[in-house]
């Protein structure tokens, strides 16, 4: 039943975005833009940067750029809730995969409606060769969507053996 997944979705969703908007309104507070704390010598660093494009600064450019990204980003919300509907009730790991992609999604829409662009903070790196920053939004994504193929996977196999 939809109201049970949501019952799951949306408060894991709502703890991705409060901590998410929690670490960039307090590096944003704390920071100046493009100050640097070393954590780890020559690996991390929390770097304070503004992202105007996508995943590594794509589409960064243009007059488009903005509105295309809220368009994307809500209908990735629109996408994410009805997949959501799809996913039997035993698919726990299914459900709270799409409920961290929803969260992580919100996450930065909020930071392109209210900023322009996407604050991000969390900087590794080795020696000079640098992984683009990116912020907790950024991880639950990707764990989220790490989730939701394992769940494939998974489902994958059990038909094989089936």
């Amino acid at each position: 039943m939809m109201i049970n997944r949501l019952r799951l979705a949306l408060p894991i969703a709502g703890l991705v975005v409060f901590f998410d908007q929690l670490s960039k309104v307090t590096i944003d507070r704390r920071f100046a833009l493009y100050e640097s704390l070393e954590v780890v010598k020559n690996f991390f660093h929390i770097t304070y940067v503004r992202n105007k494009g996508a995943a590594f600064g794509m589409f960064a450019d243009g007059a488009f750029r903005l509105p295309f990204f809220i368009c994307v980003s809500l209908l990735a919300v629109v996408g994410i809730l009805w997949y959501l509907r799809q996913v039997e009730d035993t698919q726990r790991g299914q459900q709270i995969g799409l409920s961290l992609v929803l969260g992580g999604a919100l996450g930065n829409l909020v930071d392109r409606v209210r900023l322009g662009e996407v604050i991000d903070f969390l900087d590794v790196h080795w020696y000079q060769y640098h992984w683009p920053a990116f912020n907790v939004a950024d991880i639950s994504i990707c764990v989220g969507v790490g989730l939701l193929l394992l769940g494939l996977w998974q489902a994958e196999r059990k038909t094989k053996r089936v």
